[in-house]
């Protein structure tokens, strides 16, 4: 008998569980939430006429690292599945090369490489939040086999949604984000770090394994001082170096 799936809605801790698998609208809907609650800070700066530096920042991490990971997913995970036919998912694939356009703007206007005013911006951040929001609504649609919702991404091995904001704030803790794809995540996120950013990864395995695979990805680029040993808990802090 297979074991319930692990609820990918929460962090994974142990002793908690579901009994089905997530589907795809729950996974539509929390990339949704957290794509509007980043545009929204935006929306409030750019409404005084003031440009939103820092949060189109934090807006495009979001896109770039969940939005546009979640477009590949479901291209390799869901759509070679799915039982619909190829002008079907030719559109879902225009629509997605759509979304990636429009992120392309933001991320122009982020770079200096544009000339949109604030206004301009906030109409440009709201015309992307329905185009999100009317994409996912129709994929969910045109994904469904028999009538029954589409399972999620994360439900077929893809990385839970979740642990985006357990691995972007200073302290990282590992055990809710276990197995290999946990590390992995981590890994990514170390990569990430700005030079002279500090991150602090605490664990209750010995967290010798990930700082090898950061010192083989990335030779002398990150400095690392151990906090704290065992026997019940590992703490480590990773400086990431500035460029040689």
């Amino acid at each position: 008998m297979n074991e319930p799936r692990r609820d990918l809605r929460a962090p994974n801790r142990p002793g908690v569980a579901a009994l089905t698998a997530p589907t795809l609208a729950e996974e539509h809907a929390l990339l949704l939430r957290e794509v509007s609650a980043r545009a929204e800070v935006l929306l409030r700066e750019a409404e005084e006429r003031r440009w939103p530096a820092e949060q189109l920042r934090a807006l495009l991490d979001y896109l770039h690292l969940e939005v546009l990971q979640q477009v590949v997913d479901e291209e390799w995970l869901l759509f070679r599945s799915a039982y619909h036919t190829p002008d079907e998912l030719a559109r879902l694939r225009r629509e997605h090369l759509e979304l990636r356009l429009a992120i392309d703007v933001l991320a122009q206007a982020a770079d200096g490489g544009s000339t949109l005013t604030p206004q301009q911006l906030a109409v440009t951040t709201r015309d992307l939040l329905v185009r999100l929001e009317k994409h996912l609504a129709a994929e969910e649609v045109v994904l469904a086999v028999a009538g029954e919702a589409p399972r999620a991404t994360t439900s077929l091995g893809s990385r839970p949604h979740e642990w985006y904001s357990l691995t972007q704030g200073p302290v990282i803790d590992l055990d809710a984000l276990p197995g290999e794809t946990g590390f992995d995540a981590v890994l990514d996120r170390l990569l990430r770090m700005k030079p002279g950013e500090r991150v602090e990864l605490r664990a209750g395995i010995d967290l010798g394994p990930m700082w090898q695979r950061l010192s083989r990805v990335d030779p002398g680029g990150y400095g690392i001082a151990l906090l704290q040993n065992g026997p019940t808990q590992w703490r480590i802090e990773v400086t990431r170096r500035p460029a040689r």
